[in-house]
């Protein structure tokens, strides 16, 4: 008999070479498969962000080289006279003060009051919830122009209207701020909410002793918002006031709006970048716990 010997297979590792895809660093091709994703995001960053750049820039610069083309790129050194005359025309210490002064209070008020409504449709069993909590949000579609007659005649029978309490009272009551709320401790265990009241603690007690410190961040994304929007409003303001004594700043600005001839664009350009900054320090000052909410769930333990 003959026996047959069989020699193992080589067992040698393939080379790594620049050629081979499988590569322990990968092949050039593959390390420039994300540069198209990146370089369209960087495109669509720097488009967003060129017209504020744009009006940064245009805020100090003269009212004849506004419309300058080419356009300057860098800022210039009238920043100082576009405010000055800001200053003349509108009173701009005075409208930035009325704007701090009705969207913080606005503000304020509607985050206690979403509070406080969210809390009771969220934790408290009573008749008709349902039914108040659809209609609440049926409000959700109803434009704000439909609503600006009847709440002029109501502030016109109060004896409200030029008055701080005309801007802030219709802003206290946000729908959609209650949904987030009521949304938000709908997740909230009863447990311990419990706990607390075994302790002896009361209702309001629970509330800002227990659930604010839990919904602090969806408190400061939502307080960002509110700002925005009571900082930024219009219509209503235009409606209400009379006086220039009472204008906010995006009342005032609008009054400085002419022919073209006749309208000075540094310094309207100028206090449009000034109404950037309150957001600016809001968002930093509250951007911790802004962040904290979005990485919340990102965390286990």
């Amino acid at each position: 008999m003959t026996s047959t010997s069989t020699t193992p297979k080589s067992t040698t590792p393939r080379k790594t070479t620049p050629d081979n895809p499988t590569a322990k660093n990968g092949s050039p091709l593959k390390k420039l498969r994300g540069w198209p994703l990146t370089f369209l995001l960087a495109a669509v960053t720097g488009l967003s962000i060129a017209p504020f750049y744009w009006l940064v820039v245009s805020s100090t610069r003269k009212d004849t080289e506004v419309f300058d083309w080419p356009p300057k790129l860098l800022p210039g050194g009238s920043l100082g006279d576009n405010l000055s005359r800001l200053e003349h025309k509108i009173g701009l210490l005075r409208v930035v003060g009325n704007s701090l002064l009705v969207a913080g209070v606005q503000t304020l008020g509607a985050l206690v009051v979403a509070l406080l409504a969210g809390y009771a449709f969220a934790k408290f069993r009573f008749r008709g919830r349902t039914l108040l909590f659809a209609l609440l949000l049926s409000t959700l579609v109803v434009p704000e122009q439909v609503v600006l007659v009847p709440l002029f005649k109501m502030m016109m029978d109060f004896g409200l209207l030029d008055t701080y309490q005309a801007l802030i009272l219709p802003g206290l009551c946000v729908p959609f701020a209650i949904f987030l709320m009521r949304q938000s401790l709908s997740s909230l265990p009863d447990e311990l909410l419990d706990a607390a009241r075994v302790d002896g603690a009361g209702e309001l007690r629970v509330l800002f002793s227990v659930v604010v410190p839990v919904m602090r961040p969806v408190l400061a994304a939502l307080s960002i918002f509110l700002f925005l929007g009571s900082w930024n409003q219009f219509v209503w303001p235009l409606i209400a006031l009379r006086s220039p004594e009472m204008h906010t700043l995006p009342v005032a600005l609008a009054t400085l709006q002419g022919n073209k001839s006749n309208t000075d664009y540094g310094a309207i350009l100028s206090g449009t970048a000034l109404s950037t900054l309150p957001m600016m320090v809001l968002f930093l000052v509250l951007q911790r716990q802004f962040i904290s909410g979005l990485l919340a769930g990102a965390t286990k333990g």
